[in-house]
């Protein structure tokens, strides 16, 4: 069975072979919707393959995993990562970062369940307790998202990002698997 037969309308993890698909949603994204991410394109075209392959993980301990979502075709329409903390006392939290979905797969789902694929992925890897996130300010579809799965909002960073002479706010959200759990946004263990 071909990628396209196997991937289809799917969320899952990705993997090396990936690694094309992503860099091309990912660099449409920072073209697209600059203020919605820190990184700009200039900085990201330039990266090599190899960059875009290790930031999908492939091996078990490696310190962040990217999720897509594939359409019926089996395009890759979206993805998200989930960076893990290493030091000891932060080992408890997880920051899910470079969330989206293309035009024209938005209003399809991809998006939830990309958020609530990390989650579980996150819950699934042992010794997690959170996972925090920033939306731009303003950004009210993309924190209504976040909030449907469970974030909550918890401060809010002023002039976190400088975009064409403008100082950008960054709202800070976090998710206590835990709760997310008894509220029945995720699986139970």
């Amino acid at each position: 069975m071909s990628a396209s037969e196997t991937d289809r309308n799917i969320v899952r993890r990705l993997k090396a072979a990936d690694a094309t698909a992503y860099r091309a949603v990912m660099l449409d994204a920072y073209a697209t919707h600059p203020s919605a991410f820190t990184s700009t394109v200039a900085e990201r075209a330039g990266l090599p393959m190899l960059w875009w392959e290790q930031r999908l993980g492939a091996d078990a301990d490696v310190p962040s995993v990217v999720y897509g979502a594939f359409d019926d075709a089996g395009a890759l329409v979206g993805a998200a990562g989930l960076a893990f903390e290493t030091r000891e006392r932060t080992r408890h939290k997880a920051t899910l970062f470079g969330m989206s979905v293309s035009a024209s797969a938005r209003r399809s789902g991809f998006g939830r369940r990309l958020v609530l694929a990390l989650l579980e992925h996150a819950r699934a890897h042992g010794g997690l307790r959170q996972v925090q996130l920033t939306v731009t300010e303003g950004n009210a579809s993309a924190q209504a998202l976040y909030e449907r799965c469970g974030f909550k909002v918890f401060g809010v960073e002023p002039m976190a990002i400088a975009l064409d002479g403008a100082w950008l706010a960054k709202v800070h959200m976090c998710c206590d698997l835990e709760a997310a759990v008894q509220e029945g946004r995720l699986i139970g263990a």
